[in-house]
């Protein structure tokens, strides 16, 4: 007859096993869809952005991100885009903060064409909310972003909807060791002139481990489904991108 510890240890397990088991799904979902499209373009990424957040005197917060995102890695790889994106927040309770922020987004084009320049930039400004809360032994950080976008060569301002949730389980047997899984879908708000179109944007799902290595200093590693809709052809989406991630957390 098990014991409450072995038994709370198997529930344990069961949980994790779960987890993965619904990422695997999820993801399998994803690329079984994203095949169903025509005309489905592939790429293979890098991402290593560092993020850092600082607590200040009364319940304020800085956070400062940046974020090198490297494409075509089966081709030699080349720099893709560049992330700068700052922002202030305020913890509002234990789980709940508000943030408002700005960001700054250069792109280099891959493979430039006449009808794409080799550099464009963007301009966005954003309000974030964020509740974090766990159960029992799993860690869940839900997060809704509005971004108000500036594109270059772009006729007005984009609003674009983000929703994004977390999920990370420490391993029973090395507390420093965690799965961590999570999902984003962006949505268009509407349409501007040479640029984005209402309607369904791209979906990012990640898996993969954390590791913590002191009370500052975390990361992820693994991998990441990028699915993203160009307009180029009349499908919900044409394009995936396959990426290695490597999340660097900073913490003070």
């Amino acid at each position: 007859m098990q014991s409450a510890a072995e038994n709370q240890r198997t529930r344990n397990w069961g949980r994790g096993i779960a987890i993965v088991a619904l990422a695997g799904s999820l993801l399998i979902g994803g690329e079984a869809f994203a095949q169903s499209t025509s005309a489905l373009k592939q790429d293979f990424d890098l991402w290593a952005p560092v993020f850092m957040t600082v607590k200040l005197p009364s319940s304020f917060l800085a956070y400062m991100e940046v974020n090198p995102r490297f494409g075509d890695l089966d081709d030699g790889g080349n720099i893709g885009q560049l992330l700068l994106r700052p922002a202030v927040g305020y913890q509002l309770t234990e789980k709940v903060s508000i943030w408002q922020g700005y960001a700054w987004v250069g792109n280099w084009a891959l493979q430039p064409t006449p009808s794409k320049p080799d550099f464009f930039d963007e301009n966005r400004i954003y309000q974030q909310i964020n509740y974090a809360h766990k159960f029992q032994s799993l860690n869940t950080l839900s997060r809704a972003r509005l971004e108000e976008r500036w594109i270059e060569g772009a006729d007005g301002t984009a609003l674009r909807l983000r929703l994004m949730l977390r999920g990370m389980y420490p391993l029973p047997i090395a507390p420093k060791w965690a799965l961590v899984s999570y999902d984003e879908v962006f949505i268009n708000l509407n349409t501007v002139d040479h640029g984005p179109e209402a309607g369904f944007d791209q979906n990012r799902f990640f898996i993969g481990i954390n590791r913590t290595f002191s009370k500052y200093f975390n990361m992820d590693f693994g991998y990441q489904n990028q699915l993203l809709n160009s307009r180029s052809i009349p499908n919900l989406a044409n394009q995936m991108n396959h990426v290695i991630l490597l999340n660097f957390y900073i913490n003070l």
